[in-house]
């Protein structure tokens, strides 16, 4: 220390203490930072505390939905039908029974024409079966030979036969004879063929002569009688 000046001491001195100050400087400005933070530190959350960690890592640590009924369909759902479904359903059963009575009614209406048409074929059967016993007359009649007088009334006779039968026949079958000579005339049942010179009024529109009979079967007319009529001039 000989070679060291008091000046040189002086200055050492002086720069430990500046030293030592801005030492004692930061020391402070930390303890004042700590005492900062643990100020504005967030209080400890007592629920988070009290929490069941089951519980709470149950929603995220397993992968399941915490609300079980969001996103999944209750038995309610699955009962409750779709309303589109069921109309869809209902269209189809309608078509169906459609379907099955336009069947049904087309097969009813081809067995009701069958049944008609062999009623008729039956009706009609029975008239020609009918006929058939006046027919057998006519022909034996025919067969006679027109050389003596005998040949002619046996002729004569057999025809009268014939047409009784015939006649009979129609009846039988609800067929009516129209021979309206001196009616008044109906358009309904007659048809005039020529008028007539009428001798008075009391003689106007009615039948002067039947020149064809007409025929009426059961009220339906099969032959309007052909007349001439009275008009008064």
């Amino acid at each position: 220390m000989d070679g060291v000046t008091s000046e040189e001491m002086i200055s050492q001195d002086h720069d430990s203490l500046e030293e030592d100050g801005q030492q004692a400087v930061g020391d402070e400005h930390a303890t004042a930072r700590g005492d900062d933070a643990a100020s504005t530190a967030p209080e400890p959350d007592d629920t988070a505390e009290t929490a069941d960690p089951a519980e709470a890592g149950s929603g995220h640590e397993s992968g399941r939905d915490p609300d079980p009924g969001r996103g999944t369909k209750s038995p309610e759902d699955d009962n409750r039908a779709d309303p589109v479904l069921e109309l869809k359903t209902e269209r189809d059963r309608l078509k169906d029974r459609h379907l099955r009575l336009a069947a049904d009614f087309d097969n009813y209406r081809k067995r009701t024409e069958e049944r008609l048409r062999q009623g008729w074929d039956r009706a009609q059967a029975d008239l020609v079966a009918r006929l058939l016993d006046p027919l057998d007359d006519l022909l034996r009649v025919t067969a006679l030979e027109p050389e003596n007088k005998s040949s002619v009334d046996s002729i004569v006779e057999g025809v009268d036969l014939v047409e009784r039968k015939f006649f009979q026949v129609l009846k039988d079958a609800g067929v009516e004879v129209v021979d309206p000579a001196g009616e008044p005339f109906d358009p309904n049942t007659m048809e005039a063929m020529m008028r007539a010179p009428a001798e008075s009024e009391d003689d106007d529109d009615t039948v002067a002569m039947v020149f064809q009979k007409g025929y009426t079967l059961k009220g339906l007319l099969i032959r309007p009688a052909r007349v001439s009529v009275f008009k008064c001039q």
